[in-house]
């Protein structure tokens, strides 16, 4: 009883520590720094550079003494034969060769035998035999392998600035995605409180008509304006959980977890209205883009450099050592096997002569892969500067977007009003009153779009100028 305690206590505590890593309620700079840890995209670009530093210390080790054991057993099953002559073994050859050279007739008390014809089979060796061998190598100079080193290191740096650029995307993707569900929350309100004054208006227009003192159509008109805004607010719903899901995506959660978003539309937009990042310097050397580009060159140098070496010698060495033993049987395992040792020692030189201009090729091919990756970078400074410069006029337009959408806001709210008294006083029709209700709707989701442009137009400007401190 005491054991399923202490594991359901234990169940417990591990489930409430676990629910604690899923927020329920965030801000949107804790749903930023949440994602860049959390966002699945960013934890793989994280890998990527774990992923090149085990690169870099494998081109290293290549480099490096390497040992390597092989232990080499064989059982002939059926020895092979080899045939040798058989006069190879004549006992009397010796005798039959000096006949050649000396007159032996009066000395033979008896004739030779004739000298055997043919072949012998012969198996050489044992049947059972085993080798036991280490080997050790070990590179004295190869001119690939240096440029290697420098390429692991270029590579190293392309991963990092790789998750930079992707922290970068997270963040202004989470920054669009808060924006995108507080636009929605913002737009239900607003829908919700334009429902309740149609339908007020509506009943009363209702009453007025069933009293004689109006028309059908201003009825009917109301009509069409309210069933108009109900669509819009089932729509707006459905896309309210579509924001929610996104959100969820981009922080690494499950699209299903409830959340609670603690800023509000306006909020945010009054802390991203900043004029002095306008005149932060367009430098696009300091740009994530430009310095991807930049180890993009770096990466085709090393390339020509890799295709020069293969012209250059290349010196290797090793020593190895070993014992081998033979047997009919398998005795290798007993102590009275005899095991004969041997060992080498030797160092080869590699020396590139002749490739009928392959070599060449590949040096030349390298060497135009370089050129283009110069043009590029080039090319990408450039546009950088466009880049800034049109995101500078993106956001400063916001700005004053948002100012001009609060001002026509003010002014259709008022002729809504005046309108609706009119409307009611009898001195207004109600298409007139209908025309001032959509506009008036259309400036309160243009002031809302237009608070949401000046946060994502920020972001954008901070992405481009990679001003900002990630954690």
């Amino acid at each position: 009883m005491k054991k399923t305690f202490v594991f359901i206590l234990g169940f417990i505590v591990f489930q409430t520590g676990f629910s604690q890593e899923t927020p329920t309620s965030l801000s949107l700079q804790e749903a930023i720094d949440y994602a860049l840890k959390y966002n699945r995209t960013a934890i793989n670009a994280a890998r990527d550079i774990d992923a090149a530093e085990q690169q870099k210390w494998e081109t290293t080790a290549s480099g490096l003494p390497q040992v390597s054991a092989s232990i080499d057993y064989q059982n002939n099953l059926k020895q092979q034969v080899s045939l040798l002559p058989a006069s190879a073994f004549d006992p009397f050859s010796s005798i039959r060769q000096l006949e050649d050279y000396y007159d032996l007739e009066n000395l033979q008390t008896q004739p030779l035998p004739d000298e055997p014809e043919g072949f012998l089979p012969i198996v050489f060796g044992t049947k059972q035999s085993m080798t036991a061998f280490a080997t050790l190598n070990q590179k004295i100079f190869d001119g690939s392998y240096l440029v290697g080193l420098q390429s692991a290191k270029v590579f190293l740096e392309i991963s990092k600035n790789a998750k930079v650029k992707t922290d970068l995307e997270v963040r202004k993707a989470v920054i669009e995605a808060y924006g995108n569900v507080l636009l929605a929350e913002e737009s239900i309100q607003i829908l919700k409180r334009n429902i309740e004054v149609l339908e007020k208006n509506l009943f009363e227009t209702q009453k007025i008509y069933e009293n004689g003192l109006g028309e059908e159509e201003s009825v009917e008109q109301l009509q069409i304006t309210l069933s108009g805004v109900q669509s819009n607010l089932n729509n707006v719903e459905r896309l309210k959980t579509l924001a929610y899901q996104m959100l969820n995506i981009n922080l690494g959660l499950d699209i299903y977890n409830d959340l609670v978003l603690t800023d509000n539309l306006e909020t945010l937009t009054a802390e991203n209205i900043s004029l002095a990042i306008l005149e932060v310097e367009n430098n696009p050397e300091s740009t994530i883009d430009y310095l991807i580009a930049q180890n993009d060159t770096k990466a085709k140098e090393l390339m020509v450099k890799l295709e020069k070496s293969k012209a250059l010698p290349t010196l290797n060495a090793f020593i190895n050592g070993g014992y081998s033993g033979f047997s009919d049987e398998f005795t290798f395992a007993d102590r009275s096997q005899d095991w004969f040792g041997s060992s080498l020692f030797g160092v080869s030189l590699d020396i590139p002569i002749f490739s009928s201009g392959m070599r060449s090729a590949s040096t030349q091919r390298a060497k135009i892969n370089l050129e283009k990756a110069q043009t590029e970078l080039t090319e990408t400074e450039q546009r950088i500067k466009l880049q800034i410069a049109s995101a500078k006029s993106d956001y400063q337009f916001a700005i004053e977007d948002y100012e001009n959408k609060k001002e026509n806001l003010a002014l259709a709210e008022r002729i809504e009003t005046k309108n609706q008294t009119k409307f009611f006083e009898g001195i207004g029709s109600s298409f007139e009153l209908r025309q001032a209700q959509t506009q008036l709707y259309t400036a309160q989701q243009e002031l809302l779009q237009a608070m949401l442009d000046v946060i994502n137009t920020k972001a954008a400007l901070e992405t481009a100028l990679n001003t900002i401190t990630l954690n």
